[in-house]
Formats: C-alpha cells, sequence, structure tokens
C-alpha cells in the first residue's frame, strides 16, 4: 500500500483523469515522485469500476483501492445492503473479508463486526478505507479460521465467502471444491457461532450445495437488475425443518422477492397465449420456480419446458411483462410482414433455433419496440408471440 497515493495533489489528479483513455496517460509517464504510472492507472480503473457498482466508496473522500481482480470478487453495494438485511444481533466476523464490502454493511446492523483478511496489504486497505467510511470495524491481518482457532471467541454470526477458484481445478461447482472448505470445517465453525451466513457463486447447484451442509434454513437467490449474482445459505445450527427458498431481483427503484419451500410439489395450469405474456427474473429461473409461478401467481403456462406464462388480466410479475399484439406460426415471411420497421428483441424459449439462427434468415436485426418469442405451446407447436412491453 503506497500512501503517497492518499496526498491531495495525487488523489486530485486520480479524480481529475477519471475519463481521461489510460493508454495515452500511462504513455506521458507519472507526474509524481514515488508514484508508478502504473499505479496511478491502477487506483484510476478500479475507482471507475467502483462507481455504479459501490458508489458509497466512489463518493467517498481519500479511498485507496486495490487491484481490479479484488473488485471484481467483491459483493456490490447492493447486494451486500442486502445480505445485511437478513441478519440481527450484536456481533459477527467476517472470516474472509476480502475488500471489506459486506463488513461495511454488517457495521450498520451489528454493534461489533470482525473483518480477517490473510492478505495483509489488502487488510491494511480495508482498514484505511473504514476509517474513511465512518465505520467501526476490527481489522485483523490473519486466516479467519487460524483467528478462531487461537482466540476462541463466539459471535452471533459468522460469515464466509470462500474462494471460488481452487488454482488446481479452476471454477469450480461445490462447496467441497472451494477455499475454505466449508462443509470440512463447518462443525468446527459452529463451535464459534449458532447462526452462519455463506456466500456461493451463482453457478453452484443448489440442491447439490444443500446436500453439502448441515441446518440450512434458507437458501438466498440474489440478482441484480436481472443477472444473477449471489446464491447465499444461511444455517442455524440444529435446524431442521424445512428449507425456505427466496429470491430477489434488485432494481434501481425496486426489488422483486419469490418464495417457496424447497422441493415443493406444485402442479401448474397451462393455456395457450391470451392477453399478455410473462418473462420470469433470472433469479426465479436460478431457483427453478416454474410450477410456482403459475400456482402462486394464477397465471398460466404455455409448456412445461417454455417457462413463459400468460393471462388475461395484467398482474404484477416478478419479470418482464409485455402486451401480445400477434401470434404466428413459425414463418420467414410472416414474421417479416408483422416486423415492418425490420428491427426486433428477439428470446427463445423451449425452441429448436437460436437467435443468431433466426437473425440470419430473416435479415431482422436487435433493437426497437417490439419483443419477438419464439416458443413452444401446450400443443407442441412452434409459436411466434410479437409483443409490446408493459
Amino acid at each position: 500500500m503506497n500512501t503517497k497515493i492518499l496526498h491531495k495533489d495525487v488523489q486530485d489528479f486520480i479524480n481529475e483523469h477519471l475519463k481521461t483513455d489510460l493508454t495515452k496517460l500511462i504513455f506521458k509517464g507519472s507526474p509524481f515522485d514515488g508514484i508508478t504510472i502504473q499505479e496511478l492507472a491502477a487506483q484510476i480503473e478500479v475507482k471507475k469500476r467502483c462507481e455504479k457498482k459501490l458508489p458509497t466508496w466512489f463518493e467517498t473522500e481519500n479511498i485507496y483501492y486495490p487491484n481490479k481482480l479484488n473488485i471484481e470478487q467483491s459483493s456490490s453495494g447492493a447486494t451486500a445492503n442486502y445480505k445485511s438485511g437478513l441478519l440481527s444481533g450484536n456481533s459477527i466476523i467476517d472470516i474472509t473479508g476480502g475488500f471489506g464490502v459486506d463488513a461495511f454493511y454488517f457495521s450498520k446492523r451489528f454493534k461489533e463486526v470482525t473483518h480477517c483478511e490473510l492478505n495483509y496489504e489488502l487488510s491494511q486497505i480495508a482498514a484505511h478505507n473504514f476509517k474513511q467510511l465512518n465505520a467501526s470495524i476490527h481489522t485483523i491481518s490473519q486466516d479467519g479460521l487460524g483467528y478462531l482457532k487461537s482466540q476462541n471467541p463466539h459471535y452471533d454470526w459468522i460469515y464466509v465467502d470462500p474462494s471460488r477458484r481452487n488454482e488446481a481445478k479452476g471454477k469450480v461447482f461445490l462447496l467441497s471444491d472451494c477455499l475454505p472448505n466449508i462443509p470440512e470445517v463447518l462443525s468446527f465453525l459452529f463451535e464459534h457461532s449458532d447462526a452462519i451466513l455463506i456466500k456461493a457463486s451463482p453457478i453452484l447447484d443448489i440442491s447439490n450445495a444443500v446436500n453439502e451442509l448441515n441446518f440450512v434454513s434458507e437458501v438466498h437467490i440474489v440478482a441484480l437488475d436481472n443477472e444473477v449474482k449471489e446464491l447465499l445459505f444461511i444455517l442455524h445450527k440444529g435446524y431442521t425443518d424445512s428449507i425456505q427458498v427466496k429470491t430477489a431481483n434488485i432494481k434501481t427503484n425496486t426489488t422483486e422477492y419469490f418464495n417457496r419451500a424447497l422441493n415443493a410439489n406444485v402442479k401448474p395450469d397451462f393455456s395457450v397465449p391470451l392477453s399478455y405474456l410473462y418473462e420470469p427474473n433470472a433469479a426465479i429461473l436460478k431457483a427453478g420456480f416454474f410450477n410456482e409461478v403459475s400456482s402462486q401467481l394464477n397465471v398460466f403456462k404455455l409448456h412445461k419446458n417454455s417457462h413463459l406464462y400468460t393471462s388475461n388480466k395484467l398482474i404484477e410479475f416478478p419479470g418482464r411483462r409485455f402486451i401480445i399484439k400477434h401470434q404466428l406460426s413459425y414463418d420467414k415471411k410472416s414474421l417479416k410482414r408483422f416486423i415492418p420497421s425490420k428491427k426486433a428483441n428477439f428470446t427463445t424459449r423451449n425452441f429448436p433455433e437460436k437467435v443468431a439462427q433466426i437473425r440470419k434468415k430473416t435479415g431482422i436485426k436487435e433493437g426497437g419496440n417490439d419483443y419477438v418469442f419464439f416458443t413452444t405451446d401446450l400443443n407442441n407447436k412452434r409459436i411466434v408471440l410479437i409483443c409490446e412491453k408493459v
């Protein structure tokens, strides 16, 4: 951590060059003694990345930024805030602290927050930034598991975000392949807390993860602007009741929620396309809530494998809503006739051809106000629905 970067003139330089072409900037060299142009460029690049992902950090003066990989692996401000809202108590320890985004949001709800980070420089960066953010967080530059073992503390909650990149295996799909190996150390963690929150990659298989763990009470699937970012597993020592699966799609002005019990047996209703069409958000699709959407919201599925829904009356829906303007058989000439602008937004669901293939056949480009769904109806017929977004 080069503390010279925190000098006012250097910080002013970074802020003045947030929109500068970094290639040209690097060519000019550094105007400051003891700071390389590469260090300056790295601060500028990472700060720019934080403008949307971590606006609180971006808007706070004198923040020191780590390398871009640390930022890529950090929670966003929105998802960290969501996590903090799931928990309550007096004390929490983050045993895989990283840049400290989650710890910062936990500090808004807990009196005592402990942040453990093995990488000394990253721990120092987090400690400095917590002061700038006026957050009272105890930082420890030590492996979190080692700290628990040596100090033998007890917390209301333990939070862990295991590394999803094992050097030997690359990206991993099981918790047991992550670092630390949560299933392997779970009993040890429960010696230091009765409640654990685990953050996992969105590529993880939910059923496999639940089978690897004990005492899971809730699973949260968290999307940001319709892109799944995190899977969260809440564990309470001794819990054996049904597991609740909850989805959240965080948007600019609202959050879409949808919940059900794991392995709930629900049968959907089916229909031909009616007046309105609905497409579930990404969190629901990841959860596999295909039948529950029909049952809970009183909408009809088009086909058991299509995951599109319809109704005669417009309803609130956790996803996109459309008015169906035309229904066609899949035919190149008909499609061109109903889309005279030759621009439309294509989506395929349970359809034998991909969007790129259809665009090549029809010559219709991306864009415009028409939303066209290529799918299969309950009679196994290939259909095209031309819609307008509500």
